[in-house]
């Protein structure tokens, strides 16, 4: 049991306070920095544990990563892909779907992607949701070679 951002071996304590509050294994010091990163931006839970299966599985995420206009909630930047966590998916207004295609216009312009995952998919199905997140970035890594 170990923290997975500086790898510092947990106590018993800070595991499960970790596990019951992020769903991720942090050290007491990094559980304090992803508080404040979740109370300042306000962060679903979900985009924390999504942003860590991806470190796990390999990929070079940055969270609550700023874009110039706004924060995202998760970017790679090496293949221009940015992934948002859509909670409120189930009760959106037509004023919100235009705001949405508008940010991943005004993002497309400037060569990145972005993917809207709802949380629920990440709450419960999250080693397929990380599993599908990789087999993208390899997609537009492969697109990037081949231009």
């Amino acid at each position: 049991m170990n923290c997975l951002e500086c790898s510092k071996e947990l106590s018993y304590i800070d595991h499960k306070t970790a596990m019951e509050t992020f769903g991720v294994e942090l050290c007491k010091r990094h559980q304090s920095l992803i508080t404040k990163l979740i109370r300042k931006n306000k962060t679903p839970l979900q985009a924390v544990q999504l942003y860590y299966g991806l470190k796990e599985a390999g990929v070079p995420a940055m969270l609550e990563w700023w874009d110039g206009k706004k924060f995202v909630h998760i970017a790679i930047s090496r293949v221009k892909l940015n992934i948002e966590i859509d909670t409120e998916y189930n009760m959106i207004t037509h004023e919100q779907a235009i705001k949405d295609l508008d940010e991943a216009m005004q993002s497309f312009k400037n060569g990145f992607t972005t993917i809207r995952i709802p949380h629920i998919l990440v709450k419960h199905y999250l080693k397929e949701t990380i599993n599908n997140v990789v087999d993208i970035v390899e997609s537009l890594r492969a697109n990037i070679k081949v231009i």
